[in-house]
């Protein structure tokens, strides 16, 4: 029978200097695609009862963001 090293069984609770990852072994993230980036804000109990939809808070602000003045870059002046 083969004697295991005590070395490479011993669990340690202390972080290495170094990790050596085998990145030849690595895969692309299968849920990368599948993010979607949101924000989720939580509206004030008055705000809400006029807004109940997501689609209806998106129009308005949509409306407003298209009456603010852009910069020279083309982005909105927010102050």
């Amino acid at each position: 029978m083969k004697k295991i090293s005590t070395r490479t069984t011993r669990v340690t609770d202390e972080m290495r200097k170094e990790y050596r990852f085998d990145y030849g072994k690595a895969r692309p993230n299968r849920f990368a695609a599948q993010k979607k980036e949101r924000l989720i804000v939580i509206l004030d109990p008055d705000v809400s009862q006029v807004f109940n939809k997501p689609e209806t808070v998106n129009r308005v602000l949509r409306a407003l963001i298209a009456t603010m003045p852009k910069t020279a870059k083309g982005k909105v002046a927010v102050r």
